[in-house]
């Protein structure tokens, strides 16, 4: 066995470990409201904070504008004014191909 696969078996238990860790820990308890609330705000929040690392940083972690800005800020411009899913990605998608091909 690879050092590769002894890593991705060890991620596996300890992923099962975590979260199997919840519901031993509460029983059958419910959570409060407050925990509630915040559990629904983490995946936004992480969601957002993926983009923005993507969008403005380099592989060697350095800050950028870029092309990707451009695509980001048209999908902005797309949701604010309510347009559908696929509108949005379009326009970021066209915006960053625009925004590749003029740069």
């Amino acid at each position: 066995m690879t050092a590769v696969w002894i890593t991705i078996a060890g991620l596996a238990i300890a992923n099962a470990a975590i979260k199997a860790s919840g519901p031993v820990a509460l029983g059958g308890r419910e959570l409060p409201r407050a925990a509630i609330d915040v559990i629904a705000l983490l995946a936004p929040a992480l969601l957002a904070a993926l983009v923005l690392t993507e969008t403005f940083t380099t592989p060697d972690g350095d800050l950028t504008i870029d092309a990707r800005a451009v695509g980001l800020a048209a999908a902005a411009g797309a949701v604010l004014v309510r347009a559908p899913l696929l509108v949005t990605i379009l326009a970021a998608a066209a915006a960053t191909a625009a925004a590749r091909a003029l740069g």
